[in-house]
């Protein structure tokens, strides 16, 4: 008998489409492996059984079935984004508990393209944190429980790590996709500002958060993409000769990268040499105040979503961090320090075609409950092991993580592919690469 959890969402659109296999056995396969795994890693929130067998029933029955690119895929959706009849409660108790009216635009294009939303996944309060924990979950490192699979995107990743589904929806507003993506080895991409949709009164912050997709493959994530951009899935083609810069260094100063995701960076360049790309060291001129730039519009971000809820039903952390945020507001709504930042980036973008970086400076932390300490162990926790991915929000530049190599402990390692506005199509045609001269494994061993 074919096993079909495990498989890509590629191949398994294309059996249902030839009808080698119906929707509902495969979300049916999907539902029974996340009831067996879900104890351990805690990635769901919340898991719609018979609302996903019924609605695979739904897309075999549709007129174009044929056509349908993600037909009977089982997606996860990050619980900040609504899915229709299901509430979002964005990790926290101080968000109301009732359904939601009609689908997010990236959900609902999903859903058209045949995919099947099998259950929304732990983030924690107001996707705030680079750990995925709250009152209602942890989410753990599905190659090492032992660890958070990062934030705050960490519940979507956790469920495609372990297999559990093909591929899930996220989001990045200061590295929530490539955290977690990192930590547990899968593929994603951050659009540039406004190649996706965001969502009609969704909270981007100011700007700089992107919705996108989490997958094993870099094919899975293209066709993802593809979907949610509300496009035609282009033809691969090879990227051409491409000016790689490759950066060690850390944009927040004091904060260092270990030597497992330095060594992936190098071997990452070695094998984009060996593709016949022109690579050399370079650093881009991270102005020095990068650190209270980045704080700012964390904080302040946080403030704009914690205004409408009652702030004695969030976590102190969260507390803490919208306190702090709330006199950046005006200065952070302006834009200026982002422009700023662009100005001084766009020149060394004009000398290199893409930056590559490790996608982490270090391994995610413990997983447990960090909603339970103080909010300065939070912060230097979340900085000190993930201070590469937040100067692309500010700029609104697309980045990538990709895996690349594995940890010490066995867990995955991944490097960080950036490029200018437009170069979405590049950094994936490039992650390609990356994945056809070092094939990595899909999911975590939890059998």
């Amino acid at each position: 008998m074919t096993t079909w959890a495990g498989r890509t969402a590629a191949e398994i659109s294309a059996a249902v489409r030839e009808k080698r296999v119906t929707p509902r056995e495969v979300v049916a396969e999907h539902l029974a492996r996340i009831e067996r795994l879900d104890g351990r890693v805690g990635a769901f929130r919340a898991v719609r059984a018979e609302a996903a067998l019924a609605e695979a029933d739904e897309v075999a029955a549709r007129g174009d079935f044929a056509e349908l690119p993600l037909a009977g895929v089982p997606v996860a959706v990050k619980d900040n984004l609504a899915v229709r009849g299901e509430s979002r409660r964005i990790g926290s108790a101080a968000t109301p508990d009732t359904p939601a009216p009609r689908d997010h635009v990236t959900v609902a294009r999903l859903r058209a393209a045949g995919a099947v939303v099998v259950g929304l996944t732990n983030v924690p309060e107001l996707c705030v944190f680079g750990t995925t924990d709250g009152v209602l979950g942890i989410a753990r490192n599905p190659w090492d429980p032992t660890r958070s699979a990062g934030g705050s995107s960490g519940g979507s990743a956790a469920a495609v790590a372990a297999g559990m589904v093909p591929i899930a929806l996220g989001n990045d507003g200061m590295g929530s996709l490539r955290i977690p993506a990192a930590n547990c080895g899968l593929v994603t991409i951050k659009p540039g500002q406004g190649v996706l949709p965001a969502g009609e009164g969704d909270s981007t912050w100011f700007g700089m958060s992107e919705n996108g997709p989490l997958a094993t493959t870099v094919e899975d994530a293209r066709l993802m993409f593809s979907v949610l951009a509300g496009t035609e899935p282009g033809p691969v083609s090879a990227p051409g000769v491409l000016r790689v810069a490759v950066s060690l260094r850390s944009p927040l100063a004091g904060v260092t990268i270990s030597r497992p995701y330095a060594a992936a960076a190098r071997d990452a360049a070695g094998l984009l040499m060996r593709a016949g790309h022109q690579v050399r060291r370079a650093d881009p001129p991270y102005p020095l105040s990068l650190a209270t730039t980045s704080l700012a519009h964390w904080t302040a971000g946080t403030a704009a979503d914690a205004r409408p809820l009652d702030p004695r039903l969030l976590t102190r952390r969260t507390r803490v961090h919208s306190r702090l945020g709330r006199p950046f507001l005006r200065t952070v709504s302006s834009g200026a320090s982002r422009e700023e930042l662009r100005r001084r980036l766009e020149p060394f973008f004009a000398e290199h075609d893409v930056l590559l970086t490790p996608a982490l400076a270090r391994r995610s932390p413990k997983a447990g409950p960090w909603h339970e300490r103080g909010w300065l162990s939070n912060v230097l926790a979340n900085t000190n092991y993930s201070p590469l991915t937040p100067p692309w929000n500010l700029t609104g530049w697309p980045a990538m993580s990709v895996p690349c190599g594995t940890l010490p402990s066995g867990a995955p390692c991944a490097v960080q592919l950036v490029g200018r506005p437009g170069t979405e199509s590049r950094l994936l045609e490039l992650a390609g690469q990356l994945e056809e001269r070092n094939p990595w494994q899909r999911t975590a061993p939890m059998d």
